[in-house]
């Protein structure tokens, strides 16, 4: 049965979501609150809602989202607050998502060698590149180290590992998530 003919008693909680959104959007406000918009929405659906805010933004809507869901966040929002305070609500950092990610230190380059007798070697071979100390999991023969310029470091590391030796099993860069950097900024000092 097509939905258009079903009462919205009968809508599933994602329809009905889906439903609020659009009633909210139609006449494409000049600001427009959003409170967790996808919320019980499937990936499709949540790509949808997020298509459908960025083309209200891109006609001049300001969108004002709260979301517990940071990778939506990261989607969406030009700059992010960030809530925290152990229950009292203040924002604790503020800033574009990048500007928040630089907290942690920027993009790490993570290396898992093949061997576990390799891990120090190639740790010392990563410290010199990137000039900061790692950190080490024997157990996953993981090593993480924070880098300012991502290619550079990718580049070198694959070169040193090379002449020494080393095979690695797994080599990347990548950017610290939100949910990272939420509980960062969030952690509970005793």
């Amino acid at each position: 049965m097509d939905a258009a003919a079903q009462p919205v008693s009968r809508y599933s909680g994602g329809m009905r979501r889906r439903l609020d959104l659009a009633v909210g959007m139609i006449l494409a406000p000049a600001v427009l609150f959003l409170d967790e918009p996808t919320t019980g929405l499937d990936p499709r659906g949540r790509a949808e809602v997020w298509a459908a805010v960025r083309a209200l933004v891109a006609e001049g809507t300001t969108v004002l989202l709260t979301t517990q869901y940071l990778d939506e966040a990261d989607q969406l929002a030009d700059r992010i607050s960030v809530l925290g305070g152990r229950g009292e609500g203040r924002v604790v950092a503020e800033g574009t998502p990048d500007a928040l990610r630089e907290r942690l230190g920027g993009d790490h380059l993570e290396l898992v060698v093949r061997h576990a007798r390799d891990l120090g070697r190639a740790a010392a071979l990563v410290e010199r590149i990137a000039g900061v100390p790692v950190e080490t999991d024997p157990d996953r023969r993981f090593i993480s180290v924070p880098v300012s310029d991502r290619m550079a470091a990718l580049a070198a590391t694959v070169v040193a590992l090379g002449a020494e030796g080393v095979a690695a099993e797994d080599l990347t860069v990548r950017r610290p998530t939100l949910d990272e950097v939420f509980l960062h900024l969030t952690e509970v000092r005793a």
